[in-house]
């Protein structure tokens, strides 16, 4: 159950974004004459996107890292820092509707251990529900991916500006989304053991007849 006191969040991340001068699989805009394969680009660009689903306002982070639980994890805590101060304080309860990828599943380690850490640092609950399998098509973030291909299609994303102003050009239900880049560099592959696995999961909550896809973290207070 939920009321007006709960931000309920749908978050997601779309496949790399390479930046450099190839045509991207559209007609090239502009004068310059676009490669017509990736020519070795040097940088690579992961969007997350969170859409808040009452205000319909989207935020997208890109980062130049690896897209690991650490990114994800991370990029919430940037967009819960960037809300107004007022909004927060409403704040009771933090839904988030999110996908069973690998970097964010709930089994997932260093994801559970980092979305505890998150709770704690908040002082709010956190519920974690994840779409079945299948059903990306549900997620609301999967079609602002698709918006932003069409909005961009063809454009030779040159350099990190180009494709951040061409982000913040775009529009979801009328709105200009939030946007903004990470530089961190992430590690792959981190994991936690089983010993310290077993305090992390010992804040969890997992709805006994849905726990893998219904998991709410409590903050501790104390």
């Amino acid at each position: 159950m939920t009321d007006d006191t709960t931000k309920r969040i749908r978050i997601d991340c779309k496949a790399t974004v390479n930046i450099g001068a190839d045509s991207r699989g559209g007609k090239t805009r502009g004068d310059n004459q676009a490669a017509d394969h990736d020519m070795g680009c040097k940088e690579k660009d992961t969007p997350f996107g969170m859409i808040d689903e009452d205000t319909a306002q989207l935020a997208l982070l890109f980062g130049s890292s690896a897209k690991t639980s650490d990114f994800i994890v991370d990029s919430l805590e940037h967009w819960w820092k960037q809300l107004p101060l007022a909004e927060r304080d409403d704040v009771t309860l933090l839904q988030i509707k999110l996908d069973n990828g690998p970097e964010s599943s709930g089994r997932r380690t260093q994801f559970l251990h980092r979305m505890v850490a998150f709770a704690d640092t908040i002082g709010l609950p956190i519920q974690l529900l994840y779409d079945p399998p299948y059903h990306s098509k549900d997620n609301p973030v999967e079609r602002c991916w698709g918006i932003l291909e069409q909005h961009w299609n063809g454009t030779q994303l040159v350099d990190v500006t180009t494709l951040l102003e061409w982000a913040k050009s775009m529009t979801w239900k009328g709105i200009k989304p939030l946007v903004d880049i990470s530089r961190k560099v992430y590690a792959k592959g981190v994991t936690l053991t089983k010993g310290a696995m077993k305090g992390v999961e010992a804040r969890l909550e997992r709805n006994p007849n849905l726990p893998k896809w219904d998991i709410l973290i409590r903050p501790d207070c104390g």
